[in-house]
Formats: structure tokens, C-alpha cells, sequence
């Protein structure tokens, strides 16, 4: 695995250079085209092509890291709405990066704490005081569908939720791949963001 900082300009991020001393650096206009599958890209958020940057290496699959410099929540869920697998900020401890490449590498997601409660606040409201909301955005699943979609948003295992609906974890993952393609979303993070109003899909 190739860990590439992209950035815009000179590299100015020296953590995480001693993080990852191995490492190497791309301008915004190559990574497109020199990174793929199994690359972890750490994008710099410093410039306007970062976010669709992020969406085309995501599609390539890169797994991204977004670093900004004045980390801001709308920001955050703005890079984990494109696909990215974490949001920190551009001067994070080593030690930080270190357990940051650990958990997205893994196919983890990883966000600080402040993030997280936002993430957690938005889903209770979306599956709480907020669900009324999204009548819209849950239209068009079926029944089943939808008890599937509320119950992984919740934070439920595939295995939780056929216990729960007494079918089969198959049953829950084909309900699901069907929900995600209606909502057009990738994963559960996506679902969580769409839920609770902070994704736009087509």
C-alpha cells in the first residue's frame, strides 16, 4: 500500500511526512491519473478541487483521507458524503495519522470525537424527532426495505437485523443492496448522511 499526500502546492504538512516517511506526493492535477486500487490518499483540503477529487478516487479505488487545516463539521461530512474514510486535522500527532491509516486501511471509518457525537446527534434525529422529515427519502423502499434501512442507520449488524425481522442475514443484505441503489448511496455512512439531510443524491 502506497501512502500519497495530495496536495496543491508545496507540501507543507511535516507530520505527516515523518509519519509516513515512505510516503510521496502528488499535486492535485496527477493524482487522478497515477493512483488506483488499494492506494491511500491523504487529500489536502486547501483548494476547490479537493471534493470531486476525492469522489473520482474513491470510484478508482483509493482510499481517501481528507486533512484540513481548520477542521469544520460541515466540511467533514462534505468529504465522508464523497466516499472518504476519514477526516482529521492536516496537523494531527504522528501517532494520530498512524491510528488514522490503521483504521481506514482496515475499511474502517475514522473521525474525531467531536465528529462522531455530530454523526451520532444527526441519526437519532433522522430515526427520531427528524424521521418525519425523510418521509420523502424512504418513499420509495418497500415495507421490509425500510425496517432493514432504520435498523442498520440505528447501528445494527446484519445479523442484529435478521434476528430482529426473523429472516435470513442474505435476506437483510439483498434488502439492503436494494435500498442502496433506490437511495443512491455506497455504504452506511452514506445512509447515516442521507437519513439525517446532509447528502444530496440523484
Amino acid at each position: 500500500m502506497r501512502h500519497v499526500l495530495v496536495v496543491s502546492g508545496p507540501p507543507e504538512a511535516p507530520r505527516w511526512q515523518r509519519a509516513f516517511p515512505d510516503g510521496w506526493t502528488l499535486s492535485v492535477t496527477e493524482a487522478a491519473s497515477r493512483l488506483g486500487q488499494g492506494d491511500h490518499a491523504w487529500v489536502l483540503s486547501d483548494n476547490d478541487a479537493w471534493l470531486p477529487l476525492v469522489e473520482t478516487l474513491v470510484k478508482q479505488g483509493v482510499i481517501c483521507v481528507v486533512l484540513s487545516w481548520l477542521p469544520r463539521k460541515e466540511e467533514a461530512f462534505q468529504a465522508l458524503g464523497a466516499g472518504a474514510r476519514g477526516y482529521a486535522h492536516a496537523l494531527s500527532s504522528i501517532e494520530l495519522l498512524h491510528e488514522v491509516a490503521l483504521v481506514t486501511m482496515h475499511h474502517g471509518l475514522w473521525v474525531g470525537p467531536e465528529l462522531l457525537s455530530e454523526v451520532v446527534g444527526a441519526t437519532f434525529r433522522a430515526l427520531g424527532g427528524g424521521l418525519a422529515d425523510q418521509a420523502g427519502v424512504l418513499a420509495e423502499l418497500t415495507a421490509r426495505e425500510r425496517d432493514v434501512v432504520l435498523a442498520v442507520a440505528a447501528g445494527h449488524t446484519n445479523k442484529e437485523v435478521a434476528r430482529a425481522l426473523a429472516i435470513t442475514e442474505r435476506t437483510v443484505k439483498a434488502h439492503l443492496g436494494a435500498a442502496f441503489r433506490k437511495l443512491g448511496v455506497r455504504d452506511r455512512m452514506q445512509l447515516i448522511l442521507k437519513l439525517s439531510g446532509h447528502l444530496e443524491t440523484t
